[in-house]
C-alpha cells in the first residue's frame, strides 16, 4: 500500500532542491516550498482521515508526527519570508523524511488499514439500510 505518487512528489521536491543549492533560485525555492506545505496538509488529512475511518491505534502519535512536520515547514516559510537561506535545511528534512516517515512510520499502519478497511465498509453499507448483495441482485 505504498503511497508512489506521493514519493515520486517527495523525490521531485527534493531533486529541484538539490539543483537550486547552489543557484539559490528564490523563485524556484518559493514554488516548491508553497507546493509542498500545500500537498502535504492535503495528503495529511486524507491520511489521517482514513486511519480514523479504520480506528488506527496509534493515530494521535502520527498525527502529532505531522503537525511537527507542518510546524518544521511553515517555520521555514518564515525564515524564507525574512530572506533566510533554507534550501539545504529543507534538502535534508525531505530527504529523512522519505526514509524515516513514508518508508518507516506510514508502513506501520498498512496492515491496520488492511484489516479493518472491509470491516468500516460493511459498517457503511449496513448504515445504508441494504448491503452489496442485495444491491447487486435488485
Amino acid at each position: 500500500m505504498k503511497n508512489w505518487y506521493g514519493i515520486q512528489r517527495t523525490l521531485t521536491y527534493i531533486n529541484t532542491l538539490e539543483q537550486v543549492k547552489s543557484t539559490g533560485e528564490r523563485d524556484k525555492i518559493k514554488e516548491v516550498l508553497d507546493d509542498l506545505i500545500d500537498y502535504t496538509q492535503s495528503h495529511f488529512s486524507f491520511e489521517e482521515n482514513l486511519l480514523e475511518q479504520v480506528s488506527y491505534q496509534y493515530l494521535p502519535s502520527h498525527r502529532g508526527i505531522h503537525e511537527l512536520f507542518v510546524k518544521r515547514l511553515n517555520d521555514y516559510r518564515l525564515k524564507f519570508e525574512k530572506g533566510e537561506s533554507i534550501e539545504k535545511d529543507l534538502y535534508r528534512l525531505l530527504s529523512k523524511w522519505l526514509i524515516n516517515h513514508i518508508q518507516h512510520d506510514d508502513q506501520d499502519y498498512v496492515d491496520a488499514v488492511r484489516d479493518n478497511m472491509l470491516s468500516y465498509l460493511r459498517k457503511q453499507e449496513e448504515k445504508k439500510g441494504k448491503g452489496w448483495f442485495a444491491r447487486f441482485f435488485s
